[in-house]
C-alpha cells in the first residue's frame, strides 16, 4: 500500500494543480476568460489498496482500518508542508474586514488542545493576519497528522478528535476565506497562484487523498444473511428465490428493528464481513468511496448491502455499486437494474444517481476477447436506456486491466470507442497495478495520463461516434455466437485443456514468487473458471502465444466469409467507418505482432508431454489461420501496417525478449524435471529473427561452432563464451 501511494505524493499531487492551469490556458485560447472553478474538481481518485477483498484473505478489517488511517495521515503530512510555504508567502497585512475579525478572535483565544503539540512555533503576531488563520489550520493539521498516527500505532490517541480536521470543508473554509479577502484588497494575482493550486489540491484529495473502495463478492453477504435469517428462525436466506428475498430485505429496511445481537453465531468468514461494516462506521466517512460487489447478479445483491450498512450502524452509507462480469451476468445487467430501478425505496435512497461497474478481465476470461468486447458495448447502450426510462444519471465504471486481454489498450482510443451517448462528461476507469508506472510514475506521465483521460471523454460528449449500422451489429451478433462457442468449446470442455495449460506455461510457479496482491485462484481447488484473470492472461503473456486474445476471432471469421463472401466488404466497412470495432481490431493486430508461435512450440517440446503436443499443434495452426484472417479484415499486408513506430519499436525488443523466453522455458525445465541435462547448448544467433523458423530448431543453433558442447553439471542454462 506504501508503494501504491508513493505516486500521489511523488507525482499526482504536484501533477494536478500544473494540469488544472494548463486546462485553464486552454479555455483562455478559445476566448473563455474563466477559470475551472476549484471546488469542482475535474478529476478524482479512489482507491483498492487494502479494500479489495474479493477472494483474498490477506485484506481483513484491521488492514482496510490501517489503510485509511495510513492515507489521512500522508495526507496531512502533505497539506501541512504546504500551509507552511503558503505562511511564508502571505505575509501582507492589508485584508478583508471578515479576516481581520476571524484573525482577532483567533489571535485572542486560548489553544485548549496546545498540549497536543509540540510547542515549538511562535505565535504569529496580529499584523500578519493571514498567518494568524493559516497557524490555526496548521495546527489542526498537525493534530489529525498525529491522532492518526497514534491510531495507527496503538489503537488509541489522547488527542480528542474535536481537536483534529473530520471533514474537507474545515480545510476548505479557512482557505477560501482567504482567497476572497486576497482578491477584494487587489491580490487577485497572488489569489491566484500557490493559494489556488492548494484550494485544487484540497478538493481533489480531501482529508483522506485518496478514497477508499470496498470490494467484495456477492455470495459473501449472502452467507451473512443467511445465517441471520436462520438464527431468527424465518428459514435459510440462500434457499429463498429472488422475489422472497427482495420482499424480506425491504421489510427489514422500512422497518427500524435491529435483525441481530451480539449472540448471532458467526464463522469466521461472517464475522469478517460484519467487521469491515463496522470499520466503515468507526472511521470518517469521507475516507471511502463506493461499496463494490463482485459477481452480482441481482437486486437482492444490492439491497444485501444496503442492510447490512445499517445493521452496523453505517451513518453516511457508501453508495452501492454491483459490478456485472461473466457474460451470462453482462446480458441479464439491463433486466436487473430495471428491477432495481423499480423499487421505490431504492429510487429515493439514490437520488437519482446509480453507478454500475462493468468487468472486462472476467468476462474475457468467461467467453472471449470478440464475445466479450461486444457484449460490454451492448450491455453498456442497454443499462444507459433503463436509466433513462427511470430519470436516474448513470456512470460506468469501466473495470479494465492493463493488457489487451483484460480490456487494456490506449486510453484515448478506449474512451473514444464507447457507445455514444453514454459518457455523459463523467466515467470511472480502473488503473491496474501493472501499468500504473507508466501511468502516474513520473510528472510528465501523470500530466499525459490526465490529459488523454480529460480530453477523450470531452471529445466523445462533443463529437460522439456514429452509431453502427443494423447489419452491423446483426454480422456481429452472429460472429459474437460463434467466437463463443469456439472459446468455450477448447478453454472448458477440451478434456485435457487445463493440464496442457499447466504443462505448458508458468501459471504452477506463480505461487512461488512474490508478485501479486492476492491469491491466483478465488477457491484453493477448481480449475480455469476459479483462476483469476491476471494470471490467466499473464500465464499467455509469458510464452508469446496470447491466446485468451485471440481465439474465437478465426471461426468468427471464417464463418461468415464462407456464409456470404461479400461479408469481407462489410468487415472492412466496419473497420474503416466504426471505432469500436477497428480498435478492437487494431488491438488484436498488436498482440499478435507481440506473438511468436515458435516460442510457444519451444514451450511445448520441453515442457509439455507428447500425448498433449497434437493439441499444441492444432491451437498454432489456428494462431496462423486467425492472424491471417484478421489481416484481411483490416486490409493489411502485414502486422501493423499502419503503425511502423510500433512496428520498429517491437522489432527492436524482439530479440531480447526472445533470449529471456529460452532461458525461461529451459529453466521450467529443470525446475520441473532436475535431472534434465541440455543436450546442446541454447545458442542464439542472429537467425533468431527469421520468423519462418520454430524457435525450438533456433535454439540449437550454435553461431559459433556446430559441436556440441557438453554442459556442466547444475547449469539451468549455459550462456555462450562469446556472451561473457
Amino acid at each position: 500500500m506504501r508503494a501504491g501511494m508513493s505516486y500521489f505524493h511523488e507525482t499526482i499531487w504536484k501533477g494536478v494543480p500544473k494540469f488544472l492551469r494548463r486546462v485553464d490556458t486552454a479555455l483562455k485560447n478559445i476566448g473563455i476568460n474563466e477559470r475551472v472553478p476549484y471546488n469542482a474538481p475535474l478529476i478524482q481518485f479512489s482507491s483498492w489498496m487494502g479494500g479489495d477483498r474479493d477472494g483474498n484473505p490477506r485484506v481483513t478489517p484491521e488492514v482496510t482500518r490501517d489503510v485509511c488511517l495510513l492515507a489521512r495521515m500522508m495526507a496531512s503530512n502533505l497539506y501541512c508542508s504546504q500551509i507552511e510555504d503558503l505562511m511564508f508567502e502571505l505575509s501582507m497585512w492589508r485584508c478583508s474586514d471578515e479576516l481581520r475579525m476571524r484573525a482577532d478572535v483567533l489571535h485572542l483565544s486560548t489553544k485548549k488542545d496546545a498540549k497536543h503539540y509540540i510547542e515549538f512555533w511562535k505565535k504569529v503576531p496580529p499584523n500578519e493576519p493571514y498567518r494568524v488563520i493559516l497557524s490555526d489550520v496548521r495546527d489542526k493539521l498537525y493534530n489529525t497528522r498525529e491522532r492518526s498516527r497514534e491510531l495507527l500505532s496503538s489503537g488509541h490517541s489522547d488527542i480528542p478528535e474535536e481537536a483534529t480536521l473530520t471533514n474537507v470543508e474545515q480545510l476548505l473554509e479557512p482557505l477560501e476565506l482567504c482567497y476572497r479577502s486576497l482578491c477584494a484588497c487587489g491580490d487577485s494575482v497572488i489569489a491566484d497562484g500557490t493559494l489556488l493550486d492548494f484550494l485544487r489540491q484540497v478538493s481533489t484529495f480531501g482529508l483522506s487523498l485518496v478514497r477508499l473502495d470496498i470490494r467484495q463478492e456477492s455470495d459473501r453477504h449472502t452467507d451473512v444473511l443467511d445465517a441471520i435469517t436462520t438464527y431468527l428462525g424465518i428459514g435459510s436466506y440462500r434457499e429463498w428465490t429472488e422475489e422472497r428475498r427482495q420482499e424480506w430485505l425491504l421489510s427489514e429496511l422500512n422497518g427500524k428493528r435491529p435483525l441481530f445481537g451480539s449472540d448471532l453465531p458467526k464463522t469466521e468468514e461472517i464475522s469478517d464481513v460484519l467487521d469491515t461494516f463496522h470499520v466503515i462506521a468507526e472511521l470518517p466517512s469521507d475516507n471511502f468511496g463506493a461499496y463494490i460487489i463482485s459477481m452480482a447478479t441481482a437486486p437482492s445483491d444490492v439491497l444485501a448491502v444496503e442492510l447490512l450498512q445499517r445493521e452496523c450502524h453505517v451513518k453516511t452509507p457508501l453508495r452501492v455499486v454491483p459490478l456485472f462480469e461473466k457474460l451470462a451476468d453482462l446480458e441479464a445487467a439491463p433486466a436487473a437494474l430495471a428491477r432495481l430501478f423499480s423499487i421505490d425505496w431504492y429510487r429515493q435512497r439514490i437520488n437519482g444517481k446509480q453507478e454500475v461497474m462493468i468487468g472486462y478481465s472476467d468476462s474475457g476470461k468467461d467467453a472471449g476477447r470478440l464475445s466479450a468486447a461486444w457484449q460490454l458495448y451492448k450491455a453498456q447502450e442497454e443499462l444507459i436506456k433503463v436509466a433513462k426510462d427511470f430519470g436516474v444519471k448513470l456512470t460506468m465504471f469501466h473495470g479494465r486491466g492493463g493488457t489487451v486481454g483484460r480490456g487494456g489498450g490506449p486510453t484515448h482510443l478506449a474512451i473514444l470507442s464507447q457507445p455514444p451517448d453514454t459518457i455523459h462528461g463523467s466515467l470511472r476507469v480502473t488503473v491496474q497495478g501493472e501499468v500504473i508506472e507508466q501511468s502516474f510514475g513520473e510528472e510528465h506521465l501523470c500530466f499525459r495520463t490526465l490529459q488523454r483521460f480529460t480530453a477523450a471523454t470531452l471529445e466523445h460528449g462533443m463529437h460522439p461516434p456514429n452509431a453502427p449500422k443494423p447489419e452491423w451489429r446483426a454480422l456481429l451478433d452472429e460472429m459474437a455466437v460463434v467466437a463463443t462457442e469456439e472459446y468455450r468449446s477448447i478453454v472448458f470442455k477440451e478434456p485435457r485443456f487445463v493440464e496442457y495449460f499447466r504443462l505448458a506455461t508458468p501459471e504452477t510457479e506463480y505461487g512461488r514468487m512474490n508478485i501479486g496482491s492476492r491469491p491466483s485462484k478465488r477457491k484453493p481447488s477448481g480449475g480455469i473458471d476459479s483462476l483469476r484473470a491476471i494470471p490467466w492472461i499473464f500465464a499467455w503473456t509469458q510464452t508469446r502465444f496470447h491466446l485468451p486474445v485471440w481465439l474465437g476471432f478465426g471461426a468468427a471469421f471464417k464463418n461468415v466469409l464462407q456464409k456470404d463472401i461479400r461479408n469481407l466488404h462489410m468487415l472492412q466497412e466496419m473497420y474503416n467507418e466504426w471505432p469500436f470495432f477497428r480498435v478492437t481490431i487494431d488491438l488484436v493486430e498488436m498482440v499478435f505482432a507481440k506473438g511468436n508461435p515458435g516460442i510457444a512450440a519451444l514451450y511445448d517440446k520441453l515442457l509439455v508431454s507428447e500425448e498433449l503436443h497434437p493439441l499444441g499443434e492444432k491451437l498454432r495452426a489456428n494462431y496462423e489461420e486467425t492472424q491471417k484472417l484478421l489481416l484481411q479484415v483490416a486490409g493489411h499486408r502485414d502486422l501493423l501496417e499502419g503503425d511502423l513506430y510500433l512496428k520498429q519499436r517491437l522489432r527492436l525488443r524482439d530479440a531480447y525478449i526472445t533470449t529471456l523466453n529460452v532461458c525461461q522455458a529451459y529453466t521450467l525445465k529443470r525446475i520441473r524435471d532436475p535431472d534434465y541435462h541440455v543436450a546442446l547448448r541454447p545458442h542464439l544467433s542472429k537467425e533468431i529473427m527469421d520468423s519462418t523458423k520454430a524457435a525450438a530448431e533456433l535454439v540449437k543453433l550454435n553461431p559459433g561452432s556446430e559441436t556440441p558442447v557438453k554442459p556442466r553439471r547444475g547449469d539451468l542454462f549455459s550462456p555462450p563464451d562469446h556472451w561473457l
